[in-house]
């Protein structure tokens, strides 16, 4: 008989099997300028940063097929809104909840494999105070913040990475946050300075995108160049 004490630690270990998963991933941050969102991190080789749709931006650590996973989801989902209902609304926060419920419950259920993964959307606005942020987490349980984002394999490192995001000023140029964030990101996995950021790095590339809250451009989803960074 399948007690709740029972039904309590299988997901227990569940939990603990995609933390420990988790913990191995790059932490991406995303950060509200007057230029648009910026979101940064550290990738291998698949990209970890996406545009979803017009004004919505993805990314995500974790297994990169349940990333993919992920994102053709919120990529379909968001164009059938669109369609059925009209761009204005396509929401971050309706995205977040329609993810929320397959997430929530493929982490329950014993007889499927749960995603390995762990999200951040953001929604660029006309002014900088609407920009809007979600994370959603393999569980199905999701976070709302304005002006700045991130997602970590840790707690300690994305309780280090949110301080630290918080005092980069919104008029600082994207180049000059892009230095920034490398210097976050390294301190924050590193908050002894025991190791020197190359080593932390390794073979990591960086990945940057910009999207642009000016919609004077067709496309505001603008990765940047390797020059900016």
């Amino acid at each position: 008989m399948f007690t709740p004490y029972d039904w309590q630690e299988s997901i227990g270990n569940r939990a603990s099997y995609i933390e420990g998963k988790l913990s191995q991933g790059a932490p991406a941050m995303a950060i509200s300028l007057k230029a648009g969102i910026l979101v940064f991190t550290y990738r291998r080789q698949a990209r970890k940063v996406y545009e979803i749709y017009d004004r919505l931006i993805f990314a995500a650590i974790g297994q990169q097929s349940d990333i993919e996973a992920m994102r053709t989801a919120a990529v379909e989902f968001t164009h059938q809104e669109g369609y059925n209902r009209s761009e204005q609304d396509v929401t971050i926060q309706r995205v977040a909840s329609a993810l929320s419920v397959p997430l929530k419950r493929a982490f329950a259920d014993f007889s499927t494999a749960p995603l390995v993964a762990r999200s951040l959307f953001g929604e660029v606005h006309a002014q900088l105070d609407g920009d809007l942020y979600y994370t959603l987490d393999y569980d199905g349980n999701y976070t709302v913040s304005r002006k700045c984002a991130a997602i970590a394999g840790t707690d300690s490192v994305l309780n280090a990475l949110r301080t630290k995001l918080a005092d980069i000023k919104p008029n600082t140029e994207p180049d000059k946050a892009m230095e920034l964030l490398k210097e976050i990101w390294a301190s924050s996995l590193d908050p002894e300075n025991e190791e020197k950021d190359e080593d932390q790095v390794g073979d990591l590339k960086p990945e940057a995108v910009l999207l642009e809250r000016s919609g004077e451009r067709e496309n505001r989803f603008r990765s940047m160049t390797s020059e900016e960074f």
